[in-house]
């Protein structure tokens, strides 16, 4: 990866790896800033851009790409740590909306290299997209710089949110879920506080993940 990062035509690169030393993943992600490249990940299933070309095995199959309407762009930007959270919601937005303009799955790790909020304000830049899909998890502070950054302003598309990880508080001991990330460290790294805290920023946030179709259908909807 970091030879990579240092050649000088790159400038993005995606570490599908798994289980990247936190030492590593924070040496690799202080020289892509200083650096002004990105990195997606580690342990990303990749991103697609619809229509154009995707990384790694996001969307996975064929037949998936296709039900999904991944071969041609849409008017969504969406942007998950979960990877395989993201083929679920590719195939959910594809159904209530004209489909996604841009995939990103950052991966679940406790430093990802780039983060919802880097890809949020990007996406907030491009013309194509209409508005944007956001699934975070619980564990970390990433979604806060997604909710500073709504309260700033400096997001003016709409952004239908939602956290996962509401069925931690159900255990009676510490749960730690399949990402090295999803481990809630206090209650404002819970589930339930990030959704508050994005609803109370200006992001529609649902009642439930079962919810959240119908409120991305509704967003939509209202963009004429």
């Amino acid at each position: 990866s970091m030879s990579a990062l240092k050649q000088p035509t790159v400038r993005v690169v995606a570490i599908i790896a798994e289980g990247v030393p936190e030492s590593d993943a924070k040496q690799l992600i202080s020289y892509a800033r200083a650096n002004n490249k990105v990195i997606i990940g580690p342990a990303t299933v990749g991103g697609v851009q619809a229509g154009a070309f995707k990384i790694g095995d996001t969307a996975g199959t064929i037949d998936n790409i296709i039900q999904c309407k991944l071969y041609r762009p849409g008017s969504v930007g969406f942007v998950s740590k979960s990877g395989g959270m993201s083929n679920e919601l590719y195939n959910t937005i594809a159904r209530v909306t004209d489909g996604i303009y841009e995939g990103i799955a950052i991966g679940g790790d406790v430093f990802p290299g780039s983060t919802l909020s880097d890809h949020i304000l990007r996406f907030n830049n491009i013309p194509q997209v209409k508005m944007m899909v956001v699934l975070g998890e619980l564990g970390g502070s990433d979604e806060y710089s997604l909710v500073e950054a709504l309260k700033q302003g400096k997001v003016q598309k709409p952004v239908v949110a939602w956290v996962s990880g509401t069925c931690a508080r159900l255990f009676k001991s510490e749960v730690q879920f399949g990402h090295a990330g999803a481990k809630s460290g206090g209650e404002l790294e819970s589930a339930q506080a990030k959704n508050q805290a994005l609803r109370d920023a200006g992001a529609v946030v649902p009642t439930s993940f079962e919810a959240l179709e119908s409120v991305i259908k509704e967003t939509f909807e209202k963009l004429g």
